[in-house]
């Protein structure tokens, strides 16, 4: 089995990568929005808004956060 990143063979304790570089690189990636579950489902503007309202009326206290 050859690593996803660089295609060396893999070490076990870094599996499937080579390394922690790999592994690391690998994690980047995810958090930064490169890598991506792809979603046939359109983001409806209205359906957002309901589910914000409803989520609000079950907890008051809540505050909309700003995302990061």
């Amino acid at each position: 089995m050859s690593c996803p990143i660089c295609g060396n063979p893999t070490v076990k304790k870094y599996r499937p990568f080579c390394s922690k570089r790999c592994a690391d690189l690998d994690l980047a990636r995810w958090m930064n929005g490169s890598y991506a579950v792809p979603s046939l489902r359109e983001e409806d503007p209205e359906e957002i808004a309901e589910a914000l309202e409803e989520a609000l009326r079950e907890d008051p206290d809540a505050t909309p956060k700003k995302p990061h």
